[in-house]
């Protein structure tokens, strides 16, 4: 492995801030998209026509109008499918087109292929379509009372969490409402499928997940994966949103491709794609904690209520690790965990950033907040009090031990670089002469663990090519959504071989080079395409070595790469020039690497495993200031020291933790998802749904990568995973602004605050505290 200083000479080896491969090109919009392809002639464009109602049976179901208007090419519907009508990622309850029923307001119903979107959105208003509405389930509430859920519940025990709970000193309950999130990705939904011969077709897409895409395409034209190739360059953003929700409309535009002979794109507008994509789940969460004087958790109960929507998707293990994420970084003596997968007439939730971790770690965080403020406690003294420890205070309420637990050290240091005691103090004495303005400041943890919950989806091929001028090319699973994934493996290769990183060429994701590929998500990205880019490349470097000591008669030993050229005995040449006598000598210049992560695994029986190979972990300290006569607020000061173990590239590395900690404050600030009474989205445009701005940031935002850093497990170069780990940081806004609250009353009243901690909840939630200090 490398070591901790880069290599001298070496130009974008490991550890080094080498600049993103498109970062330029998406500055000066010279990054090509999907959308940015040339069109193919006679590209027919494709609408979409989604349910204007939640759930009801079609009664009325007539496109022949639809069919003869101007410019329109095709139309499908159900019936039209040679295969199955699904584009599930593993229940198969997700349909291509409604058939009998209708699920959700912005279900597809059917589609219009023309010779332009505007001709296809004017005929789709020519069908005849009537509906009988059916009464639908829209929250959380009404499917916990009808029973109605996707899947089974899930339990996860450590020891009797009731009996402790009865035995304990102090003891707590309460409940928080916890809103979803869109994905708003800057690059919508789309797919361009362009048509074979003997049956094939290609399909360029904005996908996380191209083998998937591959498999639902092939599924829904009834034919083998070998007769699709999926190929992605770079997404414009993903966050989760790209992983299965790209199926429908690569399925859609692979049948117009197969049924006109003709290429076919579907792009889908911002309105649409917000109305029929999934979203992040909302939770709805309640907790029963017993703790003593110190504020030690003794017994707790969580109970865990997701809205899935109208099908399962990937539901499954996002509320399992919600469930894994219960305890955040605190050792939960005994512990009960109830997880319930709700069904309801909406949009069919899906993966986000974090993948129902921050949903978990929300109500630890509560729970603790509010312990402190039972007990007149510094919150940050009873989340050290609670803190993973040695055995037996290191037990998950999963069983898991937590080996690697940095938590405790991370957090005092970041205690003293922010100065949080001081401040806190200047802070209460700020309130205590401020009648209008509140402030607050909260430090929160993270820890968050590394490996996709679905056992099998931990793999990950690569292929390398060593050409015989000494260039390098690329190909791996993972996708590049502008995380840098695709320069972070690049970097792997290039130090493995001692080149630099300008000779490695950077090729696009297809499933025609790698097969079966995993999603990239999870935040194993770089952990497993990283390590097998490494291993094919071992493979070729191995080859080179044997080579070079037979022609040399040397023994390997004494063979040393070094910055683009290799020391053979007492010869040194170019990397190049050892490369081409391979090639005249016959030697393999190509090699797949493939890579599964060791020591996982998960029994859903005993609800017990190690369901993750190792926890990023990171700390944050915000303080927020409100205003109690309109419950408006703003984040001041954000400090954030984040464990990434030895990174890989620092640059792209602050970069990650930047924007996962914004988009975290985002979906517990502003990013509000409003349904009508009939179940119809109404928040699906940048007018009416409030991602952060520029104006957001922070006017202080100190971000720093904890220098000793190192993960204890042998990932890649020692690295940790850096993708959704620092989303959860944000939950320090969310506490900071709970504390802003109380200061707004007479400090003696804990509030309820439910996220997103809008304006509008800011104010109720210090009217609530108002009216219990009268």
């Amino acid at each position: 492995m490398a070591e901790l200083i880069p290599t001298e000479g070496l130009k974008g080896g490991v550890r080094q801030a080498v600049r993103h491969d498109s970062g330029h090109k998406h500055v000066t919009g010279e990054a090509v998209y999907v959308d940015d392809m040339p069109a193919p002639a006679n590209l027919l464009h494709i609408y979409v026509v989604p349910s204007p109602i939640a759930h009801g049976r079609i009664t009325k179901f007539n496109v022949e109008p639809v069919r003869s208007a101007p410019g329109v090419v095709c139309v499908l519907s159900a019936d039209d499918i040679p295969g199955i009508n699904d584009v599930s990622p593993i229940e198969g309850d997700d349909p291509v087109f409604a058939e009998e029923k209708v699920l959700y307001a912005g279900q597809s119903v059917f589609a219009v292929a023309a010779t332009s979107i505007a001709q296809a959105r004017a005929a789709a208003g020519l069908a005849q379509i009537d509906f009988d509405e059916l009464e639908p389930i829209l929250t959380i509430e009404q499917a916990l009372e009808k029973q109605a859920f996707v899947i089974p519940d899930h339990t996860m025990k450590l020891g009797d969490a009731h009996k402790a709970l009865a035995k304990a000193k102090h003891r707590l309950q309460g409940e928080l409402n916890i809103g979803g999130q869109d994905h708003f990705y800057l690059e919508g939904q789309v797919s361009l499928a362009i048509p074979g011969e003997d049956g094939d077709v290609q399909v360029y897409c904005s996908t996380q997940h191209p083998s998937e895409v591959q498999h639902n395409v092939a599924k829904v034209l009834g034919v083998a994966s070998n007769a699709v190739t999926v190929e992605v360059r770079r997404m414009g953003g993903g966050f989760g949103g790209k992983e299965t929700q790209a199926n429908l409309f690569a399925a859609i535009a692979a049948l117009v491709a197969k049924k006109t002979g003709r290429c076919a794109k579907a792009r889908v507008d911002r309105d649409d794609d917000m109305i029929m994509t999934g979203k992040r789940h909302d939770f709805y969460g309640t907790y029963d904690v017993g703790f003593d004087d110190e504020g030690r958790i003794e017994g707790i109960a969580l109970m865990q209520a997701a809205r899935c929507g109208m099908s399962a998707d990937l539901s499954a293990g996002i509320c399992d690790r919600a469930m894994f994420h219960g305890d955040n970084c605190y050792f939960l003596n005994t512990a009960e965990i109830v997880s319930h997968r709700c069904f309801t007439n909406t949009v069919s939730n899906t993966a986000f950033r974090g993948f129902g971790g921050p949903q978990g770690m929300i109500v630890i965080e509560a729970v603790i907040d509010e312990i402190a403020h039972k007990l007149g406690l510094d919150p940050l003294d009873v989340r050290m009090a609670n803190f993973y420890g040695s055995a037996p205070r290191n037990k998950t309420p999963y069983h898991m031990e937590v080996e690697d637990n940095v938590a405790p050290e991370l957090v005092a240091e970041l205690e003293v670089q922010s100065d949080y005691r001081n401040r806190r103090g200047e802070i209460d004495a700020y309130n205590k002469t401020s009648s209008w303005l509140k402030r607050g400041i909260a430090l929160t943890p993270v820890k968050f663990g590394i490996s996709f919950t679905a056992m099998h989806l931990n793999q990950a091929g690569a292929l390398v090519h060593v050409y015989n001028d000494g260039s390098v090319h690329l190909n791996h699973g993972g996708t590049e959504m502008g995380q840098g994934l695709f320069t972070k493996v690049a970097q792997v290769v290039a130090e493995t071989f001692m080149i630099d990183i300008d000779n490695v060429k950077i090729t696009a994701t297809t499933t025609g080079k790698v097969p079966n590929t995993s999603a990239t998500a999870a935040s194993s990205g770089s952990d497993l395409n990283g390590k097998a880019a490494q291993a094919a490349a071992v493979k070729i470097k191995d080859r080179l070595i044997d080579f070079a000591a037979e022609t040399h008669n040397v023994d390997k030993s004494q063979i040393v790469f070094e910055p683009n050229q290799v020391r053979i005995g007492n010869l040194t040449m170019s990397f190049k020039e050892l490369v081409k006598q391979a090639y005249f000598a016959r030697i393999q210049l190509s090699a797949t690497g493939f890579y599964k992560t060791p020591k996982i695994h998960y029994d859903r029986e005993t609800a017990s495993g190690r369901p993750f190979l190792y926890f990023s972990y990171g700390a944050a300290v915000s303080e927020v200031v409100i205003d109690v006569l309109t419950g408006e607020s703003k984040v001041l000061r954000v400090d954030i020291l984040h464990d990434v173990g030895q990174s890989l590239n620092p640059a792209v590395d602050l970069g990650q933790i930047e924007g996962a900690f914004v988009q975290g404050m985002g979906w517990l600030t502003t990013e509000e998802l409003v349904w009508d009474d009939k179940g119809r989205l109404t928040t699906h445009a940048p007018s009416t749904y409030k991602i952060p701005t520029a104006s957001d940031r922070p006017e202080v935002f100190n971000i720093n990568i904890w220098d000793k850093g190192r993960n204890v497990e042998d990932t890649i170069f020692r690295s940790k995973a850096v993708g959704e780990p620092p989303f959860m940081l944000g939950l320090s806004v969310f506490s900071a602004l709970r504390q802003a609250v109380i200061a707004a009353g007479d400090g003696q009243h804990f509030p309820k605050l439910d996220a997103p901690a809008t304006p509008e909840r800011v104010l109720f939630a210090i009217e609530d505290v108002k009216a219990q200090s009268a």
